[in-house]
């Protein structure tokens, strides 16, 4: 046995021994590297027997290393893209298996047991964003489980510079005494004006508090920004926090009015209203800004002005990426299958590479058009915005061709 298994093995021998037998231990077993010169199947097989016969209950599922160019948790990557190297252990121990990594829906926890990828599925985002997943979904109430995105900006990115954690979906989140939700002392009649995401969600905390709730948006559907970004390739998720809120509004009795532009005479009648309207794009004072062939992204992502082979995309921050990202796809969205995840991002499904890298690498699809980003900075692209691209999303964008 290698001599860092060796190391391994004793910890959780001596764990036993003073444990006793009745204790649970569960060891977090790397099954997929994602860096050169990693761990090989047989190679992980073998510290998996290792650590069975030295006394484990049960092994749980790692995936990548923080060195790791592949995302393994983001938004981009697919659901239960990962229960498959979960599954290349079965038969190889008797103890249980644990799966992990982008689980976020009952159903697809379900269909990975259902497989037989796994005995156990383990989550932990989801629940920052719906306290009450297990609950609904024990329910039959998972249409009413706020769906964690996968975006990592409250919860990851904030633990790692220190600070309390919480979920961009759920600001509740390891906030509940500080923003408890109680009936309202006295009911009142309120106007929302905008049904993006901050007027979704103040249309439906104020109507599980007691209040009487209008909505209106002169739009046809629910949403505002987010119907733009959730048709960025890796974005597909944001149509679960659309459905969580179409759903929330109905079980609470909001008022939605659609298509509907409010004046002040029509506001009039309500105790108070809120302003939710969303913010419009900032136009640059650049010489030429007013020629034909400039676009903004609300041309090109919403309204579908069509784009030439040839693009210079001015500023490189989250919006910039985006729109590089959308006009770079190539045919149908693939965001959800697992396959070509897979083969877009150079891993052995086979894993018989070390590290479960390819031997061919990223097999990124040629992007129809040659895209060039544009910023006035000197950093490094994206920095500043939520999160930057990386790995090779981040080559594509840069100058895709």
């Amino acid at each position: 046995m290698p001599g860092a298994c060796v190391f391994a093995v004793e910890v959780v021998k001596a764990v036993r021994q003073r444990a006793g037998h009745d204790f649970i231990i569960i060891y977090r077993l790397s099954m997929l590297d994602l860096v050169n010169d990693g761990s090989t199947l047989a190679e992980v097989t073998e510290l998996a027997k290792a650590i069975e016969a030295a006394g484990a209950t049960i092994i749980n599922t790692g995936i990548g290393w923080h060195e790791a160019r592949i995302p393994t948790i983001a938004t981009p990557v697919p659901r239960g893209a990962f229960s498959w190297v979960t599954r290349k252990l079965k038969g190889a121990v008797s103890i249980p298996l644990i799966t992990t990594n982008r689980i976020n829906d009952p159903q697809v926890a379900e269909d990975i047991l259902a497989r037989g990828d796994a005995d156990m599925v383990s989550m932990a985002r989801p629940f920052l964003a719906d306290a009450e997943f297990i609950s609904k979904a024990q329910d039959d109430r998972a249409d009413q489980i706020n769906t964690c995105i996968g975006c990592n900006q409250a919860c990851l990115d904030r633990i790692f510079v220190g600070k309390v954690t919480s979920c961009l979906v759920n600001p509740r989140a390891c906030h509940e005494t500080l923003m408890p939700v109680l009936p309202a002392n006295a009911p009142k009649r309120l106007a929302v004006v905008g049904a993006g995401p901050a007027g979704l969600a103040f249309a439906v905390n104020a109507a599980a508090r007691g209040h009487h709730v209008t909505l209106f948006d002169a739009l046809p559907e629910i949403g505002g920004q987010f119907n733009i970004a959730k048709q960025i390739p890796g974005k597909e998720e944001f149509h679960e926090t659309l459905r969580y809120y179409r759903t929330m509004l109905d079980l609470h009795g909001v008022d939605l009015r659609l298509n509907t532009r409010v004046t002040a005479d029509d506001l009039l009648a309500f105790d108070e209203t809120i302003l939710a309207t969303g913010i419009a794009p900032r136009l640059p004072a650049i010489d030429g800004i007013d020629h034909p062939k400039v676009l903004s992204y609300l041309d090109v992502l919403r309204d579908k002005a069509p784009v030439g082979a040839k693009v210079a995309i001015i500023g490189c921050g989250g919006i910039g990426f985006d729109t590089a990202m959308f006009l770079s796809q190539s045919g149908a969205a693939t965001g959800q299958d697992i396959g070509e995840f897979c083969r877009e991002w150079g891993i052995d499904t086979s894993l018989q590479t070390a590290g479960g890298l390819s031997a061919e690498g990223p097999q990124l699809s040629k992007s129809p058009r040659q895209i060039v980003m544009l910023q006035r900075k000197a950093s490094k692209p994206a920095k500043g915005s939520a999160k930057p691209p990386a790995g090779s999303t981040a080559r594509r964008c840069w100058r895709a061709g």
